[in-house]
């Protein structure tokens, strides 16, 4: 049986009455996407419609989910909301603090032993305040969700930017910071803006060795990394009842690399077989009563450019392979391109790693898939020429692909498999190299690529594609070969092809597993003692952020002009850094360290006002804080754009920025500034960018009279003596400027707690 089976029936009961008076209340036939959204809403049935890309709207969501580097500064933050126990299903999934080094079984108990501090905090929290808790090893947070809580029409969200793997079943799932996280675990509304609504209408059928990975590797092609920004994707067609619910999957999580607030599928026959197979067939019955709520309507799908934004067509019959990169997800290069597009670019042609796996490609079928190419090289009698690594999605696709025989099949062709964890493609993984710095190529079924990210070698071109297509590359350990077309000449002498690849969408035995590794709350846990060592490196209890002092911002110093892209990998690097995430203090020092000065382009070097001198980011900061100096950080376009960790956040305000001036920012990471009450500002006019100088003095003008759809004006104070005066952009609601000017979110939501 389901857990949380009583709260789906409920929200089930409700759906029909709810979906019809978003109806009335639209006057049109509603896509799946406005049918979840306006069953979801917190004030309950829907007496107006909203207006897309405009209106903020309160939502009620139906469960939480929290990765464990994220999860640790969510529940700091929710221990002080004052509430014995969280008002919605959440879970803690341990995944990213495990480090790939050796295999599976060594690495898994180093990470117990390096992060027992962690794991019993975290775990002590969970029995404490009624929270499921998935202990190291079990998986990967967006497999074990797929696998045990998405549901058909659901609503989610979880504080990891590809919680969307979840729209695969059908769910709307959205990822956020930690502070919206405590917001619905306190049993407070949850804000987003009403997006706007990009449908991708998939024809015919997939075949050879196009996936479900080559779609969305395909649309990110088309929309770029922020092309989705403030929309929500939803695929229908006959194209998309097709795909196994674990292939929609795959789409729905790396939405995140093209800005997609989510994407989703609806409910079909795959998503019925899927949770039976996962033993819910409790769950399907119950969609399937009410079906035809559980997809848009017919009218909408007929005539699609009448209802979305913008519409985007596929058809799979046609759709080839893909290799995305280097350095951007959004660098589409069709199969029989890519080994053009690598001599071309001088690419280094010479493939060192290729990786399998990931919270986007690590599903049976997946592994089945690329198993299959495998076996191929044992049969045909061909030397793998690369590292291969394999990253089973959760305890239980691990077990079963191990019963069916498939780890034995990587193990012939010199596979090593890793735990069940994030690992390599969050760059926890201690990579295997003579040389740190050396040019080389790598390849991953994962989602991103950027720069560093893998291994921190800035000279690390990574390319991402289907795990079968990797697994094909790996064997050949050349990226101008072309597996659908090309020969390779094995131990024989001989000549031999790829087939294509096969691969069983749901194992024909069933599922199985000895220990998921869940581990259910405390009944009461009012008698759990939560404990954090004062003197610890790694946990820190929260200090409330001060209120707004009530005037304008001036006589600021700039921190830094950040040129180019700037990722949260840039402003809150992950890897080594990730054992901070519950210290405050000690993870700021990584604040901005990979941010390229606008300057001296240079990473981790700006110029202190004070001394004159140039040294790192963070060390800069902390002489202008102690010194009463505030600071404003200048970027670029889509700034904050990849993972949703709010360190990228909280890092500056607890370092005393006071403001970030962009072009643009990435839907989360503007939503998290927002959340620790920073201020948060885009230049009206991009070219002024052009006019921030190294020594400028700054002030913000406008926030005594601070309101929704209201510039503000910055003026740089030259050092020649002269000024420039401009305009800027926000777009907090009035809402979102009380938590400006009360500090943040979490201040007004522990008043609120403590007058309850």
């Amino acid at each position: 049986m389901a857990f949380d089976i009583d709260m789906i029936k409920k929200v089930y009961e409700r759906y029909g009455s709810r979906v019809e008076a978003a109806r009335k209340a639209t006057g049109k036939p509603l896509t799946l996407t406005e049918k979840i959204l306006y069953a979801h809403l917190s004030g309950g049935e829907a007496a107006q419609a909203y207006t897309r890309g405009t209106d903020y709207v309160d939502f009620a969501p139906d469960r939480v989910a929290m990765q464990d580097a994220t999860a640790q500064m969510a529940l700091l933050q929710f221990m002080q909301a004052g509430r014995p126990q969280v008002a919605v299903p959440s879970t803690v999934h341990c995944d990213h603090l495990i480090q790939a080094k050796i295999g599976a079984v060594d690495d898994l108990n180093t990470a117990n032993n390096v992060n027992k501090e962690v794991y019993d905090f975290l775990a002590s929290v969970s029995d404490k305040y009624g929270i499921g808790f998935w202990k190291a090893g079990a998986g990967i947070i967006h497999q074990v969700v797929l696998e045990n809580y998405a549901f058909p029409g659901g609503m989610m969200i979880g504080t990891d930017s590809h919680t969307p793997n979840a729209g695969g079943l059908g769910m709307i799932a959205i990822g956020v910071g930690g502070a919206d996280a405590c917001d619905v675990m306190a049993g407070l509304p949850w804000e987003l803006k009403f997006p706007k609504l990009i449908g991708v209408n998939l024809t015919g059928k997939l075949s050879g060795w196009a996936s479900a990975k080559d779609v969305i590797l395909k649309v990110a092609g088309i929309l770029t990394v922020k092309g989705g920004t403030g929309a929500i994707v939803e695929y229908f067609g006959e194209g998309a009842r097709s795909l196994s619910a674990t292939g929609k999957g795959t789409i729905c999580n790396m939405g995140a690399e093209i800005g997609a607030t989510t994407s989703i599928f609806g409910y079909d026959e795959k998503a019925a077989a899927y949770l039976k197979g996962t033993k819910r067939a409790d769950i399907a019955d119950l969609a399937d009563a009410i079906a035809e709520h559980l997809t848009g309507d017919d009218e909408v799908y007929a005539n699609p450019e009448l209802y979305f934004d913008q519409v985007i067509d596929i058809n799979l019959s046609e759709l080839e392979p893909h290799v995305n990169g280097p350095f951007t997800p959004d660098l589409a290069w069709p199969i029989s391109k890519f080994a053009t597009a690598v001599k071309e670019n001088n690419w280094p042609t010479t493939l060192e790693v290729g990786l399998i796996g990931s919270c986007t490609n690590s599903s049976y079928e997946d592994i089945t898939r690329s198993a299959s190419i495998a076996q191929q090289a044992i049969d045909k009698k061909l030397k793998t020429k690369a590292e291969f690594t394999i990253t089973p999605g959760s305890e239980q696709v691990r077990y079963t692909v191990d019963r069916d025989g498939y780890l034995d099949t990587f193990a012939q062709m010199g596979g090593v498999v890793l735990a069940n964890a994030c690992g390599p493609c969050i760059g926890q993984w201690a990579r295997h190299t003579d040389d740190p710095t050396r040019r080389n190529s790598i390849i991953t079924s994962f989602n991103r690529n950027f720069a560093k990210r893998q291994d921190g070698n800035p000279n690390t071109h990574a390319f991402v594609a289907s795990p079968e297509i990797v697994t094909a590359f790996v064997i050949a350990g050349d990226l101008t070969f072309n597996p659908l077309t090309d020969t390779l000449v094995n131990e024989s002498g001989d000549a031999v092809k790829f087939d294509e690849p096969q691969g069983i969408e749901l194992p024909v035995k069933g599922f199985d597993v000895e220990d998921a590794g869940y581990q259910a709350p405390a009944e009461d846990g009012s008698g759990v003692e939560v404990i954090v060592s004062p003197t610890s490196a790694r946990l820190q209890l929260l200090d409330p952020f001060s209120p707004w002092e009530g005037s304008d911002l001036k006589g600021l110093k700039l921190l830094i002009k950040a040129k180019g892209k700037c990722t949260t990998d840039h402003i809150s690097m992950a890897g080594p850094w990730l054992k901070f995430r519950g210290h405050l203090d000690n993870i700021s020092n990584n604040m901005l360290i990979g941010a390229i000065n606008y300057f001296n382009n240079s990473a981790d070097s700006v110029k202190n006002a004070i001394t004159g001198e140039y040294g790192p980011v963070p060390a800069t900061q902390r002489d202008y804080k102690a010194h009463g100096i505030g600071t404003v950080v200048v970027g670029d376009e889509n700034y904050g754009e990849g993972s949703s960790r709010e360190h990228a956040a909280m890092e500056p305000r607890h370092l005393g920025v006071r403001a970030i001036l962009v072009k643009s920012f990435a839907r989360i990471h503007e939503t998290n500034l927002k959340k620790q009450g920073m201020l948060g500002i885009t230049f009206a006019d991009p070219a002024d960018y052009e006019k921030i100088q190294e020594d400028d003095k700054i002030d913000i003008l406008g926030l005594t009279e601070f309101a929704p759809g209201k510039q503000l004006t910055v003026v740089l104070h030259h050092t020649d003596g002269t000024q420039d005066s401009f305009a800027v952009n926000h777009t907090y609601n009035a809402q979102q400027i009380e938590w400006f000017k009360a500090g943040g979110a979490l201040n007004i939501i522990r008043k609120q707690q403590a007058k309850a």
